[in-house]
């Protein structure tokens, strides 16, 4: 997870976890969601294997994914940890 954020991103993280998995639309593969601190680095995308990287502000986020998929979770459990509210 470490080199995979490094390689695609430019960031740094430390403690990272486990968050959850499920199904990906491919044959054969999964989503894996992961929980970590950002560490160091500034955004710079690989352009090969991503498309493009942000932060949001939790009173400021792009349109969510529904809310059956791991990253709607991932988003709703960082807000309800960070902030106390539902989204």
């Amino acid at each position: 997870m470490r080199r995979e954020v490094k390689e695609e991103t430019g960031i740094e993280i430390k403690n990272i976890s486990y968050f959850g998995s499920q199904p990906w639309p491919f044959p054969d593969l999964l989503m894996i969601a992961f929980i970590a601190e950002y560490d160091k680095g500034e955004i710079t995308i690989d352009e090969e294997e991503i498309m493009d990287a942000k932060w949001f502000a939790v009173d400021n986020l792009p349109d969510l994914p529904s809310s059956i998929s791991n990253a709607r979770q991932l988003i709703d459990w960082f807000i309800q940890k960070n902030v106390g509210r539902t989204v």
